[in-house]
């Protein structure tokens, strides 16, 4: 508030609900009362009894819909009811700043789960400006007691995004950026209990679990590792979460003190697309097999490339990688988890893979099995999760088999009703209605006598859909024409160019042949060449060396953009090139000899000049035999394109 302002901020609760956020603004006896909501601020006055005047003024987390927002006055309170904008996705905080104000009490309970909280809300709406504020505090504690599910097990419900739980250990550690490069340092964190998943997948808590035909229908077991959660401890960013043994263990920046209770945030985002893509290929393989009988050998969320994996039983396993990075597949080697999981972080921003045991699949059974697993999305069939005793005979039915070294407990079977039943730790939704919609790709050969399928699942179609139609406009921006015409408007495109660069090669090389008769022709003495072009190429350089001789004349070609990769060609007599190549490479970083040549990686000509160049090579003109440097520059200084001659 401005500086000289007597007014106060009025003690303040607020409550996230699936579809509101409720603020209550403790006021006992209030008059004067004026309430601004706007889509993303909120600003509340009044007086009370005493004639003190209360100001709040909110710059909220998101947006809400503040044509569907009111309040309501009690005796004690005055109650804002914020209809969020995007339902069902919690708010870590109220407010847009990450500080939370003294006047302002927050009760993560509310936060415990969603499922079937709908009624009560809409109760809460009509009601609570007659229900004291302790009261409704009350209730939805209790409702976070009731509503309260194991997040680890895999139960999905909306919402969940944070719950209250406390630091057990907290070590220094350091984590290897999935890109590679320097280590990031930070700290291990263990949690007493945590929503947050582990990278990895198969049985419960397990980091890396086998699925497949199983042993007894004489499948392969394969190894498809799901990835991690992120989230926030307190406002801490997660940056990873592995296994170790039982325990999911999270990789975080800063320091936690053992001992403190801290407040675990889930990214939902993440979670949800990891659930949708994680359902969407057990339904695809489910159908595949009974429509088709193609089994599923292996399954994952990569771009491209390949790794070849040996399952149980020494049995191979393709996977696909990102990066193009090809693994010996021929080879049938136990990879470790330190192997896989660095390639299993994502699942596939681009597309999801799952190889099935058949040679070919015509397009008109990928258009049937499309039609049939979106038919069951339609139909919202359940996906349920049971848990059994590892001896227990109803194990023998389940389609996938076998579980990690390590695995203590029961076993965990994912149940889509009537399609399938799978062993299972993974994320997954609660309702196949949750998937929305599944695009299947096409096809790609696989390994020997295997088919991968590509596929897009719930959100991930809706931002493929989204950035082709933006393509799309840009395209008909740059083509002047419509969507049907664009094809054959960038096959001309492409033939001009072709032409263009053919016709621009041709007059490169006729270019390269004056420039070395215009040098020859010259009275003066025909002892160093120096010469830059930014439009030449290795074949402009050995033309002009060509043309002009290296007998008796010393060249240095440079061509390329000044400010990016290029080349460059020292040649002439021998024992003058032996003599200045090694002074020249003090600029070098790389040296490829090679017979009487060598290629050499250059740092930038940009910090030094040509000019020192020219005058050691003017210095250092001696007559002998011919030999040539030819060099492969980075940046150079600026374009001369004038010779200069000795």
């Amino acid at each position: 508030m401005p500086a000289g302002d007597t007014r106060q901020p009025a003690k303040t609760l607020w409550y996230d609900r699936p579809r509101y956020v409720y603020l209550e603004f403790c006021v006992e006896d209030s008059t004067d009362v004026k309430v601004v909501i706007e889509d993303h601020r909120l600003v509340f006055s009044c007086k009370n009894a005493d004639g003190v005047e209360f100001y709040n003024e909110i710059n909220l987390y998101a947006r809400v819909n503040s044509k569907d927002s009111r309040e309501k006055r009690s005796d004690r309170s005055i109650t804002c009811f914020m209809r969020k904008w995007k339902e069902k996705v919690a708010w870590p905080r109220i407010t847009k700043e990450n500080i939370k104000p003294a006047w302002l009490s927050v009760d993560f309970d509310n936060w415990r789960d969603w499922e079937g909280d709908e009624e009560v809300e809409r109760a809460m709406v009509e009601q609570y400006a007659e229900v004291s504020w302790a009261t409704g505090l009350r209730i939805l504690r209790i409702l976070g007691i009731i509503m309260w599910v194991n997040w680890m097990g895999g139960h999905q419900a909306f919402g969940n995004p944070a719950f209250t739980t406390r630091v057990v250990s907290c070590r220094a550690a350091e984590l290897q950026p999935e890109g590679g490069g320097e280590p990031v340092r930070g700290f291990q964190v263990v949690l007493e209990d945590t929503i947050l998943f582990p990278e990895g997948g198969g049985q419960v808590r397990a980091g890396l679990g086998w699925v497949g035909a199983g042993a007894g229908a004489g499948g392969i077991d394969i190894l498809c590792p799901q990835p991690d959660d992120r989230g926030l401890i307190g406002d801490v960013p997660v940056l990873r979460v592995t296994r170790r043994g039982p325990e999911a263990v999270h990789f975080v920046p800063a320091a936690l003190e053992p001992g403190a209770e801290v407040l675990l945030s889930l990214d939902w985002e993440r979670r949800f697309d990891h659930m949708q893509q994680h359902s969407g290929q057990h339904l695809i393989s489910a159908i595949a097999e009974q429509m088709f009988g193609f089994k599923t050998t292996s399954c994952v969320w990569f771009p491209s490339g390949a790794l070849n994996i040996t399952g149980r039983g020494g049995k191979s396993v393709l996977f696909q990688l990102p990066h193009s990075q090809q693994w010996d597949a021929g080879a049938a080697q136990r990879v470790s988890a330190a192997d896989v999981l660095p390639w299993c972080r994502e699942l596939g921003r681009q597309r999801s893979v799952i190889e099935l045991d058949t040679p070919l699949v015509a397009a008109e059974q990928v258009e049937a099995l499309e039609k049939s697993v979106n038919e069951k999305i339609r139909d919202r069939v359940p996906v349920t999760v049971r848990e059994l005793a590892a001896d227990d005979p109803e194990i023998e039915t389940v389609k996938s088999r076998g579980l990690p070294d390590d695995h203590v407990g029961p076993v965990r079977v994912v149940d889509i009703k009537g399609i399938d039943s799978n062993m299972c730790c993974g994320t997954h939704v609660s309702n196949l209605s949750d998937l929305q919609v599944i695009k299947l790709l096409g096809v790609e050969k696989g390994k020997k006598n295997k088919t991968n399928l590509i596929f897009l699942a719930g959100n991930r179609v809706l931002k493929s859909i989204e950035q082709s139609h933006n393509t799309e406009k840009a395209l008909t921006s740059l083509l002047k024409n419509g969507p049907g015409e664009h094809v054959e408007a960038v096959k001309r495109l492409q033939s001009s160019v072709k032409l263009l660069q053919k016709n621009n090669l041709n007059l490169l090389r006729d270019i390269a042949v004056l420039i070395a008769r215009d040098f020859k022709s010259k009275p003066a003495p025909k002892q160093l060449f120096v010469l830059h072009r930014k439009e030449g190429d290795s074949e402009f350089m050995n033309i002009i060396a060509n043309e002009i001789g290296t007998e008796e004349t010393l060249l240095f070609l440079t061509v390329g953009d000044e400010k990016e990769a290029g080349l460059f060609l020292l040649a002439g007599p021998v024992d003058a090139v032996e003599n200045l190549g090694p002074r020249i490479l003090v600029l070098q970083t790389e040296v490829l000899h090679s017979g009487i040549q060598a290629r050499i990686r250059v740092c930038c000509l940009e910090q030094v000049g040509l000019q020192p160049v020219v005058l050691l090579l003017q210095g250092g003109r001696t007559a002998g035999r011919e030999r040539s440097w030819e060099a492969r520059p980075l940046p150079g200084q600026g374009s001369q394109d004038e010779p200069a001659r000795r």
